[in-house]
Order: structure tokens, then C-alpha cells, then sequence
């Protein structure tokens, strides 16, 4: 099987460690992968600022800015023509999903959709406190004002999670479109801090099972996110093990993704996910 790197940042990202990617590169080589997927984060949409309530840097340092994306692709695809003969690279985006901008995220990606080959479609951002924006996975003090402290339990707070989930999944995003959902219980990040249920209700899984039907008759792909290993407050992979399970009945291709934002990221938490790897079925 293809050794697959599917999730990865670089120096462009603001929240990231400044790493350079080609050393990030050169380290998955020495790893052995054969191909790596370089999914910056894609600028959030014009006005969504005004939406979004919480701490600056949620905002600021969530994706590159609109005048780096220029110096992304030049810089992606000199990486991509220098290690041809060494390993695959796919150049793209991490797309985040905000329902109320859809149009823009498709305009965005028709233009430049054309000039990808690999793209993840991810919630980062949920509506919360005063109908607001807040960043799912900024900081302890965020999660808990402006979503936790709105619901009563941990399974609405993951029901409202996994609703925008689907319906990221079932929203025309045009022709480029992204094929792979990325980090799906990524709501679980604070979760040892917090204390959140570790498990689903029956609820919430038949929200997941129309979400993965949804991605399989889709022909879409799961990212396999091995992050949430390495957050002191999650300490799990994204998704989590009850989810993974039903895709893997599903025959859903799941592609493992370091979401690496520092050459130390690369290949980590590969072993551990490796049996529920499929490139496809």
C-alpha cells in the first residue's frame, strides 16, 4: 500500500511552528512515504470577521491571508518539481466550512480549485454565544464561553457540531469541491480538560451514519488525523474509534493525515492509525 502523507501545513500558516515545508518534506522521504499532501489552510472569506466573537488570534492566525497565496503556490510547486523523483506531492487547501458563506468558498475554490490536485473540507468554527461565531479549537477559555457554557450536555454540544459537519458535506461547493473531511471529531479536543463524554449517544452516531453515507455515496474520504494524539486534553485520534469503526464498515477510504505544523509532526501517530489506513476499497 501507498505510504500517504494527507494532511499537512507550512511556514505560510500563521499558527504554525515557522518550519520550513521542504524540510517537512525531506523528513517524510527519510520516513519513506511516497506521497505528501500539502493542504495549507485556505483564507477565511471577506467579512466573517464581523461574525466571529473570541479571543484575536482565533481569527488572525486561523488561515494565510489572501496576498500569500501567490507565494504558497510558487512555493509548493517548487517543492513539488524538486523532489519529483523522490516523492508525490499534491498541493491544495484546507477549506473551512461556514454555511453563511458558501458562495464566497465557491467562488473561491473555482478559481482556484484548477491549480489543486488535493483539498480537506474542515469545521473549525461553530455558532455559539450571542449567535456567533467561536473557534472550535483555539483556546480552553473560548471553547468553554462561547460553546460549551450554551448547551447543557456534551452530546448537544456534539450534535451541533456534527450538523455542520453534514451539512458541509451536502453543500454545492462547485467543481472542486474538496474530497476529504477533515478531523471529524475535532469538537473532542478538550475533552479530558472539560470532561466531555467520551463516547456518542445513539443520537449523535445516527447523525454520523448519515454524515458517512452521505461521504460514501459521495466518493469522498475520511482524513485519519492523528493531532488529537499529541493535545494533552484529547489524547485521540480524530475521528474517534466508534466512528472509524463504522466508516471502516462502510469501506470509506480513510487517509492518514500528520496535520503537521512543524517538521516533529511529520509521521507521527503513523503506526498507531496504520491498520485503518485504505487508500481505497
Amino acid at each position: 500500500m501507498v505510504k500517504r502523507e494527507g494532511h499537512s501545513h507550512t511556514e505560510f500558516c500563521p499558527h504554525g511552528s515557522g518550519d520550513d515545508v521542504e524540510l517537512m518534506i525531506q523528513k517524510a522521504i527519510r520516513l519513506g512515504f511516497d506521497t505528501y499532501s500539502i493542504t495549507e489552510h485556505a483564507p477565511l472569506p471577506a467579512g466573517f470577521s464581523d461574525d466571529y466573537r473570541g479571543k484575536k488570534t482565533g481569527l488572525t492566525e486561523a488561515a494565510i491571508s489572501m496576498s500569500d497565496l501567490e507565494p504558497y503556490f510558487k512555493k509548493a510547486n517548487e517543492m513539488k518539481t524538486k523532489y519529483a523523483d523522490q516523492i508525490q506531492i499534491q498541493i491544495g487547501f484546507e477549506v473551512d466550512y461556514l454555511p453563511e458563506f458558501t458562495n464566497w468558498t465557491k467562488a473561491f475554490l473555482d478559481e482556484y480549485g484548477p491549480r489543486t490536485t488535493d483539498n480537506i473540507l474542515s469545521v473549525h468554527f461553530l455558532k455559539g454565544r450571542d449567535g456567533h461565531y467561536w473557534c472550535v479549537d483555539d483556546t480552553l477559555a473560548d471553547f468553554q464561553t462561547g460553546l460549551l457554557s450554551q448547551f447543557q450536555d456534551s452530546q448537544s454540544l456534539y450534535r451541533l457540531y456534527f450538523e455542520q459537519v453534514n451539512r458541509s458535506i451536502r453543500d454545492d461547493l462547485g467543481k472542486f469541491a474538496p474530497q476529504r473531511i477533515g478531523h471529524m471529531t475535532l469538537i473532542k479536543k478538550f475533552q479530558d480538560h472539560f470532561r466531555l463524554d467520551s463516547a456518542f449517544s445513539p443520537e449523535n452516531l445516527g447523525i454520523v451514519s448519515d454524515i458517512l453515507l452521505a461521504i460514501k455515496s459521495q466518493g469522498r474520504q475520511l482524513d485519519l488525523n492523528a493531532a488529537g494524539l499529541y493535545k494533552k486534553d484529547c489524547n485521540e485520534q480524530y475521528p474517534s474509534l466508534q466512528i472509524i469503526e463504522m466508516a471502516r464498515v462502510l469501506k470509506i477510504p480513510m487517509i492518514y493525515g500528520s496535520d503537521a505544523h512543524s517538521v516533529a509532526d511529520i509521521g507521527r501517530g503513523y503506526h498507531a492509525l496504520a491498520d485503518f489506513v485504505t487508500d481505497s476499497f
